[in-house]
């Protein structure tokens, strides 16, 4: 019979991300319910040193499109940082944008790139640059009677539109596919408003994202770690869910805690993609931490006791964490957002960071992620230039 494992049930979901994102995200969500221990929150003593403004906890539902949930709630921070009243930002106007890019650049390249609901900090960024944006309660997504995103149905149809696209019986594209496949989605997310009214003045989306959220796409910067390219300079982020081939800047392990230090510390939040497959993150319990031991090698009781209280962690090294993507080990699993820093009683730091699954956890919808799990698991992560430390943003040119 076949074990199923933890790491079992990532491969499959990360399988299935490219059938039915939604399909996957439940798995991933189910398979975290194992990863908890039963007096977690009572044996850490969490003490808050930053916490930066953010919206309410969503719920992304039966959905992969966590990397619009985290990026829109990281683009809300940024609006508070300026000092403007925060606008809960539709996060399927974003993902219904990047579904008719994706499907583009699936045909243009003969079906050989991923398709599903996975997606990319960038990605939310680039669709606010091109499309403008809306509030959620303009474009909320829900437009085939159900109350949560479900999305598992309008995959498989709008996959099954591309594959016959990219098989082309006629010999040569008509222009006539790419209205056939926006109107797909459209019927199930809803068509698009060309312009709304918000607070009594009509806008269209570029109009709202320029005078009421008032940012500007060119101030963010996305960047990763890896050994196998040259420090400082951009390079791809090879991850599944990088449809658009868009590249980041590498820099060096400690400098992602570095940026995302001194980021905090000068009111910007930082938006975060991640791997969430390890035994040693608890969505149940809010924690999560880079076990010193491997998890088949501990006892029953050391199994139960993983999150009763701060442990110890071992030094995460460059080579680690590029064994641990090459391993595939480490996936591009979730995206989230850090709006905080706390400390245990120990005096340890850990990130406060914001989630998309509800407020279902011990903490409401939030998480205490120690620094060497970031230094670890990160596969992106996004900030404002002006949250970059100016030693490496003179390295990086920006």
């Amino acid at each position: 019979m076949y074990k199923i494992t933890m790491k079992s049930i990532f491969a499959a979901s990360v399988f299935l991300a490219g059938v039915s994102g939604g399909f996957a995200q439940d798995i991933l969500v189910n398979s975290l319910k194992l990863n908890a221990s039963e007096k977690s929150k009572e044996n850490f003593k969490f003490t808050e040193v930053i916490n930066l403004g953010t919206t309410s906890v969503k719920l992304q539902g039966s959905s992969g499109t966590c990397w619009s949930y985290s990026t829109n709630s990281f683009l809300e921070s940024e609006m508070i940082r300026l000092g403007k009243q925060p606008v809960e930002l539709s996060q399927i106007f974003s993902a219904r944008n990047v579904y008719v890019e994706k499907g583009k650049n699936y045909v243009r390249m003969h079906g050989a790139v991923t398709l599903g609901d996975g997606g990319s900090l960038h990605d939310v960024i680039n669709m606010y640059k091109k499309y403008g944006t809306v509030p959620r309660e303009v474009y909320t997504g829900l437009n085939y009677g159900t109350d949560k995103n479900k999305f598992a149905e309008m995959a498989a149809l709008i996959e099954g539109v591309l594959t016959a696209v990219v098989k082309n019986p006629n010999g040569e594209l008509t222009p006539s596919w790419e209205k056939a496949y926006a109107s797909v989605i459209d019927s199930y997310l809803g068509k698009v408003p060309d312009n709304f009214t918000y607070k009594g003045k009509n806008y269209t989306p570029q109009s709202f994202a320029k005078e009421v959220v008032g940012i500007n796409p060119d101030e963010y910067i996305e960047m990763s770690s890896f050994t196998t390219a040259p420090y400082y300079q951009k390079t791809l982020l090879a991850v599944p869910d990088n449809w658009s081939f868009d590249q980041v800047y590498n820099v060096k392990v400690n400098d992602m805690t570095d940026v995302i230090d001194n980021a905090l510390k000068k009111g910007y939040t930082v938006a975060w993609a991640t791997d969430v497959s390890e035994k040693s993150f608890s969505w149940k319990n809010g924690v999560a931490y880079v076990s010193s031991k491997k998890y088949d090698d501990m006892t029953a009781e050391e199994k139960a006791d993983m999150f009763n209280g701060p442990k110890a962690e071992p030094e995460i090294t460059a080579e680690m964490r590029q064994a641990a993507f090459d391993n595939y080990q480490t996936t591009d699993d979730h995206g989230m957002h850090i709006i905080g820093l706390a400390k245990d009683q120990t005096g340890k730091e850990y990130y406060i960071v914001k989630n998309s699954w509800g407020e279902t956890n011990d903490y409401k919808g939030f998480l205490f992620v120690t620094k060497n799990f970031v230094k670890y698991k990160t596969t992106a992560l996004m900030v404002n230039k002006g949250g970059i430390p100016s030693e490496i943003a003179k390295k990086l040119g920006v």
